[in-house]
């Protein structure tokens, strides 16, 4: 792939009545297009790789904030759909068993119950105190501050970290 610039001021960005975004550019219309962070934790508003339904990289947005405010605010609904990781508030339990881990836990998105596999590297570190959590079904959830949880909620996590 090659990352390239993508000119905005070549592009037209829209959404079909499905909900999907379609692309215009230089002459050429992609019926459906993917928006990708290229650095989803650490700058997730720059540098969104823009591909077609191949995986073939058409162009890269360098920065939201430099789109006109109605394709901003397409994309960003895109992005969200995307990338939806409730985060993490209160760990009601944690059941280890036959290497699965069973989390109940509460999350700005209301409760929830989800299995990972405790093998599969499933829970990542960002930092020292910021984790992301992936489920069987490929669900991510984050927790963002581990030390904001209580001193009981931590110990459940001890397992993973």
């Amino acid at each position: 792939m090659q990352n390239n610039i993508l000119e905005i001021k070549n592009a037209k960005f829209e959404k079909t009545q499905g909900g999907f975004i379609t692309l215009s550019y230089n002459g050429v219309f992609y019926e459906r297009v993917k928006i990708i962070r290229l650095f989803p934790f650490t700058d997730p508003d720059r540098y969104l790789s823009v591909r077609d339904g191949n995986e073939n990289e058409i162009g890269v947005i360098e920065d939201l904030k430099k789109l006109p405010e109605e394709t901003a605010a397409l994309i960003k609904a895109q992005l969200e759909l995307y990338y939806f990781t409730p985060v993490i508030e209160k760990i009601i339990g944690i059941k280890d068993e036959y290497g699965y881990a069973y989390f109940h836990v509460m999350t700005d998105r209301g409760e929830c119950k989800f299995t990972i596999n405790m093998g599969a590297n499933a829970v990542s570190k960002l930092t020292e105190t910021r984790l992301l959590i992936t489920d069987l079904d490929g669900n991510r959830f984050e927790i963002p501050d581990v030390l904001a949880l209580t001193v009981k909620e931590q110990r459940k996590l001890d397992l993973f970290l």
